[in-house]
């Protein structure tokens, strides 16, 4: 059986020690870790996790919209959400279970007040843009820059959606 929920931190932890496992000697995930309980913890950002037969396969993050480019009617980040860190473990990839992931934080979003949502996509990532837009992410809401905490920087494109 296939549940979408909002995580509990005990889950988050071992889903992220499942992550860092996966990546051996690469700082990021572990500094990501903390940031990401971190920020769940003190209510900063809500983690959705797609649990199959109680395994955690798919997982993605909704945080209020920080630092991005204000659309042309003002929305801030009071009623935009950033949503982010999606991630299928590959086996799962391609069978609509992050679809599902996806609307059912979008609906939870919209319950919670949130009037529009924003991804970022890095201009080279084909496949997640098209999935994105058929998502009905397709209004384009800025470009910028995100720093790894190893110090990579990458270019990030931002798109947006309206919530009901």
């Amino acid at each position: 059986m296939y549940i979408c929920k909002i995580a509990s931190l005990e889950e988050m932890e071992q889903k992220w020690d499942y992550e860092i496992a996966q990546h051996p000697g690469e700082v990021n995930w572990t500094v990501w870790k903390g940031e990401a309980i971190e920020g769940a913890r003190t209510g900063r950002s809500v983690p959705y996790y797609g649990v199959l037969d109680g395994r955690v396969i798919c997982e993605a993050t909704a945080a209020p919209l920080s630092g991005l480019p204000q659309d042309a009617e003002g929305t801030d980040g009071r009623r935009t959400a950033e949503l982010c860190a999606f991630r299928t473990i590959m086996e799962y990839r391609g069978k609509g279970y992050f679809s599902r992931l996806m609307a059912f934080m979008l609906e939870d979003l919209k319950r919670r007040g949130y009037v529009k949502a924003v991804v970022g996509v890095e201009p080279g990532e084909k496949t997640n843009r098209d999935i994105y837009r058929r998502w009905g992410f397709d209004e384009p809401a800025g470009t910028g820059t995100e720093t790894y905490p190893d110090g990579t920087v990458i270019t990030v494109e931002f798109y947006s959606k309206r919530l009901g």
